[in-house]
C-alpha cells in the first residue's frame, strides 16, 4: 500500500485514518509549463525524506492517520475531470474525514470548490495563488486552470491572496475589497489579520504553489516575481488555522524540474504543516 512518507500502514489505513489524501494528477488545461500531473509522485518521493516531527507544534501529525485513496486519472476532456472530481468529493465528505487533494493543475479545484460549498453553508474559499483565475471560460471551456475560482467567486465568500497577475478582463469579475495584492502587501503588515477578518467561520484553501517567490519554487507551470516567502506564508496560515474552521485544502500546480529537488520538499513540507496547524 503506497502511504505519505512511508508511514507504519496502521496510521495509514482507511478506517482509522483522519486525514484523506486525493492526488489528481490532471495536467490537461495548462498553457506554457507543463508537468503538473508528475508532481504528486514527486511530493511523495520527497515525504518519504522528510522529518515527521514538527518543532513548531511539537506534534507528530502522522499519528492522526494519513490514508492516501487511488488516483484519479483518465480522463477525456476538462469537463469529463470536472464532473469525476465533483462526484468524488460529494461521496469523499460523507466520510467526515478531513480532506486533502493534490493536483495536478488548478482546474481540479473547480469541482471540489463546488462540492465544498453546496455541503457548507456560507463557506469561504481562501485562494493563495499568483493569479486571480477569475475567467468565466478559457480556451473553450469552463474548466481552464485560469477559470479555477470564478465558479467559487459567484457561490461563495472568496477571499484572494498573493495575487501578481491576471488579465484586464477578470475586472469584470474581481472583488478589490477580498484581493491582496503581492505589491501592497510587502508594504501593509496588517494584510494577514485583515484579510482573515473577511472570512466566515468554515473556511476552504486553495493552494497553488505559484503564490511562492520563484526564487524558492520555480517547479509551477506559470512563476511569477514577487512572490512570498516560506515563514510569511506559514505564520499566515498558522493564524488562518487558529482563527477559522479549515474544513479541507489542496495544493496545486507543482511541476517537477528535472535535477532540481527542492520544489517537491517544499511541497511536501507545507502540506505537513498545514496538517500540523489543523489538529494542533
Amino acid at each position: 500500500m503506497k502511504t505519505f512518507a512511508g508511514i507504519p500502514t496502521k496510521y495509514a489505513d482507511y478506517e482509522t485514518a483522519a486525514v484523506l489524501l486525493q492526488s489528481i494528477p490532471y495536467d490537461g488545461t495548462s498553457t506554457w509549463g507543463k508537468g503538473a500531473d508528475k508532481g504528486f509522485e514527486a511530493f511523495l518521493r520527497a515525504a518519504e525524506n522528510m522529518e515527521l516531527y514538527d518543532i513548531e507544534t511539537d506534534s507528530e501529525v502522522y499519528r492522526k492517520g494519513i490514508h492516501v485513496l487511488p488516483e484519479l486519472t483518465d480522463f477525456d476532456s476538462p469537463k469529463a475531470m470536472y464532473e469525476a472530481t465533483y462526484e468524488l468529493t460529494q461521496e469523499a465528505l460523507k466520510t467526515n474525514k478531513f480532506l486533502t487533494f493534490f493536483g495536478g493543475e488548478h482546474s481540479i479545484s473547480i469541482g471540489i470548490i463546488r462540492a465544498f460549498y453546496e455541503h457548507f453553508a456560507d463557506l469561504t474559499v481562501l485562494q493563495i495563488d499568483a493569479h486571480t483565475d477569475l475567467r468565466p471560460q478559457y480556451e473553450g471551456t469552463p474548466y481552464n486552470h485560469a477559470c479555477a475560482v470564478y465558479d467559487a467567486s459567484q457561490n461563495c465568500n472568496l477571499v484572494q491572496v498573493g495575487i501578481r497577475s491576471m488579465d484586464v478582463e477578470e475586472n469584470e469579475f474581481l472583488d478589490r475589497r477580498q484581493c491582496f495584492f503581492a505589491h501592497k502587501m510587502h508594504r501593509n503588515t496588517d494584510w494577514m489579520q485583515d484579510s482573515i477578518d473577511l472570512m466566515t467561520d468554515r473556511v476552504y484553501i486553495t493552494f497553488d504553489l505559484d503564490a511562492f517567490d520563484p526564487s524558492i519554487m520555480p517547479a509551477t507551470g506559470t512563476p511569477e516575481p514577487g512572490g512570498l516567502d516560506w515563514y510569511t506564508t506559514t505564520n499566515y496560515l498558522k493564524m488562518v488555522f487558529e482563527q477559522k474552521k479549515i474544513v479541507g485544502f489542496d495544493i496545486v500546480e507543482l511541476a517537477p524540474i528535472e535535477g532540481l529537488t527542492a520544489p517537491q520538499f517544499l511541497a511536501a513540507k507545507l502540506y505537513y504543516k498545514m496538517l500540523s496547524y489543523h489538529f494542533y
